[in-house]
């Protein structure tokens, strides 16, 4: 038989299937995949009701429905004071892993370069392999996970297409600061390069630190294409509804590839996050507070487990040293030990890396679980830790 998709058929099982199903296994607390235990606003899903038996239920635009499109313009404008043209300037997409694979593959050729900052999510990698581009990596650095610029200016070639930027960041929780990304956006400018910004964390970010879109910077509004989440933003993960904001030129393309990945999206779903993006200010100040109030609940159970815990600006995610601890094997070991003795479960940082030395004493948890959940957890962690049964 002839070979498959060499880049899809080289992957292996992914570290979440494995670690949710250790955990399914051994009854451990999943804290490792990233999604709210809550079921999102009411008000926003009895819009998505009302939208079902209203209609109608048939294909939607492609580049979706006016609406959406129309919310999302408005909240570029609200937001960040970015002036979008939702007609040309705005899509909806099945989810924003849609959207990245939209982006990636209308701007990528054969030969091109995309440079991605690791730790990074786990679709971006095959994506550009599989569009026939080269993945160039830039490792971070705990504990800030600042950008190194003098390694990101020597990962620019006369290859590089484009820079892919994720802020907030997964697996990390880094806000990327106004400074380092107007230098960023600088050496782009001065590359010729294009952006693709995966800011789907953009309403998760907590006290002292501010998102900024790398659209809004000098010379990066005509060659930035910017992903949201309304999964991310409404806690409605399974709803898969995401959208990307770019100029009119590269919109054409992004929207050509759409057309022959997903065609259309749910038109009720996104009726009714059209709803959910005119929300007030109090909603999405209540949206950031309360997860910050639970990244502050689950790092102090940590801290008092013995974990030296990590900054976490914004996301669902908090990072943990665990060596204080006394383990001395790997990330992965340590995540498949305390799943079975622990009873919590947890993903290992260095899954998001590529590069060689990557760090093997970070594991990442998720705090997007009700309070008890991450009380409960941090129980078990600490009678762990004092050799105690979970």
């Amino acid at each position: 038989m002839r070979a498959a998709n060499g880049t899809f058929s080289a992957l292996g099982t992914t570290i979440f299937t494995v670690m949710s199903a250790l955990a399914t296994e051994h009854g451990a607390i999943n804290l490792g995949q990233g999604f709210p235990d809550d079921e999102g606003p009411d008000d926003v899903r009895a819009a998505a009701a009302k939208a079902i038996l209203d209609g109608p239920n048939q294909y939607p635009p492609m580049m979706g429905l006016p609406a959406l499109r129309q919310a999302v313009a408005a909240a570029n404008k609200r937001f960040y004071g970015l002036d979008v043209d939702w007609q040309k300037e705005v899509m909806v997409t099945s989810g924003a892993t849609e959207a990245l694979a939209d982006c990636l593959i209308a701007l990528l050729n054969p030969g091109d370069e995309a440079i991605i900052f690791e730790p990074a999510y786990d679709s971006y990698r095959p994506v550009i392999e599989a569009a026939g581009a080269k993945a160039i990596p830039v490792p971070l650095s705990p504990p800030d996970w600042s950008l190194p610029f003098e390694k990101i200016e020597a990962a620019f070639t006369e290859r590089t297409k484009l820079v892919l930027l994720n802020s907030p960041m997964n697996p990390v929780g880094k806000v990327f600061s106004r400074a380092e990304l107007t230098r960023l956006a600088e050496l782009i400018v001065a590359h010729d390069a294009y952006a693709v910004c995966d800011e789907v964390y953009e309403h998760l970010v907590f006290s002292g630190h501010e998102h900024v879109p790398l659209m809004t910077l000098p010379g990066m509004r005509e060659r930035t294409l910017r992903i949201g989440s309304a999964g991310k933003t409404f806690s409605l993960t399974g709803w898969k509804i995401g959208y990307v904001t770019g100029p009119a030129h590269l919109m054409e393309v992004v929207g050509k590839t759409h057309q022959f990945v997903t065609f259309t999206t749910p038109p009720a779903l996104q009726s009714a996050v059209a709803f959910g993006l005119s929300k007030g200010d109090d909603y999405f100040a209540g949206l950031a507070s309360s997860l910050e109030a639970k990244r502050d609940l689950l790092s102090a159970g940590l801290a008092e487990a013995g974990f030296g815990v990590l900054p976490a600006d914004g996301t669902y995610f908090v990072s943990a040293d665990f060596r204080a601890l006394g383990f001395n094997g790997t990330d992965d070991e340590f995540c498949r030990e305390i799943t079975v003795k622990a009873k919590v479960a947890a993903i290992p940082l260095s899954a998001f890396y590529s590069t060689p030395g990557a760090p093997r004493h970070l594991i990442r948890f998720c705090f997007c679980k009700q309070d008890a959940i991450l009380k409960e957890a941090s129980a078990r962690l600490k009678a762990y830790a004092k050799g105690g049964a979970a």
